[in-house]
């Protein structure tokens, strides 16, 4: 009798929503996670081919899938590895990344993720975790995909509403108005409703469209503009100082200097800077409310299809 064919093994199951702060367990990228040394983790994902906001472009997973998957290691760890409560509050305060853009590729390499993550350190002051910073290098396969380096600080109910003052209670101020998009050609999206930038009257300025109905962006009530929403809205500006030529996310690093406000209208000021020793473009987008810089980030893009390119880490 010939030997039965194998069947491959199911997906693992995504982990607790709670535990990466997601309401739609669809949203969960995270399968699980080990301690493999006092502060290594390996941490596993799975992403899809059909994610109706990270899409999929020119046969590659949209680069910002990956930094969703880092976000939701934030709270994983520090619920789970550094006895982090929840209700706690999770505030970004640096984050980088560079990425082989080949290793995004939707066909040739496997859906799972593999994230080998060193907690670089961990501050504790009075016996409970207030910053972690983390080293994560991930994997499709054998295949390297990236390297990031991130820093967030961790802040109990008591000491986050002290600092945020009446943004604390987002709830009580009225909605905020949702401008008009930019066309969504012009920023590398599909649908209007995902786009996150409105025009103003200056060059290589936009405002920011912060819609608090949106499904993925806005998963969970929030007091203030979520970071992927800042990211985004960086990446975007990007793709319109470069339309009509097609570019892909390669390289970011973004400094969280203060919280960008639901209700004030926030400016994004873009400018090109000289290209990188690989001769990739590379722009800088500053983010402004009440003339104070509250976001910054520095984007450097692969021209998709340009002949002889290759893609570092």
């Amino acid at each position: 009798m010939p030997p039965l064919p194998l069947c491959p093994a199911p997906p693992a199951p995504p982990v607790p929503g709670e535990l990466v702060h997601k309401t739609n367990p669809a949203e969960v990228l995270l399968t699980g996670w080990r301690r493999t040394a006092p502060d290594a983790f390996a941490v596993t994902a799975r992403w899809p081919d059909d994610h109706p906001f990270y899409e999929v472009r020119h046969g590659r997973h949209d680069p910002l899938i990956l930094s969703e998957t880092i976000r939701q290691i934030f709270p994983l760890l520090s619920h789970a590895a550094y006895d982090v409560p929840f209700g706690h509050h999770l505030l970004w305060e640096h984050y980088r990344f560079t990425l082989q853009a080949d290793a995004l590729d939707v066909v040739l390499l496997p859906a799972a993720v593999d994230l080998h993550v060193t907690c670089l350190e961990a501050v504790r002051r009075n016996g409970r975790t207030t910053a972690l910073t983390l080293l994560i290098r991930a994997f499709r396969g054998d295949t390297q995909l990236a390297t990031a380096h991130t820093r967030f600080a961790i802040q109990p109910p008591p000491v986050y509403r002290r600092l945020r003052s009446r943004f604390a209670d987002a709830h009580m101020w009225p909605a905020p108005r949702l401008g008009l998009p930019v066309p969504p050609a012009r920023v590398a999206r599909t649908h209007s409703n995902d786009v996150v930038l409105s025009p103003a009257h200056t060059p290589h300025r936009h405002q920011l469209r912060i819609d608090p109905e949106h499904p993925i962006l806005f998963d969970h009530p929030v007091d203030h503009a979520p970071g992927m929403l800042l990211l985004e809205a960086a990446r975007q500006a990007a793709h319109h100082l470069y339309h009509p030529e097609p570019t892909l996310l390669v390289a970011m690093d973004c400094q969280f200097h203060r919280y960008v406000e639901l209700h004030a209208p926030c400016w994004i000021d873009t400018r090109e800077l000289p290209p990188d020793a690989y001769g990739r473009p590379r722009a800088t987008v500053t983010f402004h409310q009440n003339h104070t810089p509250h976001f910054t980030a520095t984007l450097t893009h692969q021209r998709v299809g340009s002949p002889g390119a290759r893609w570092h880490v």
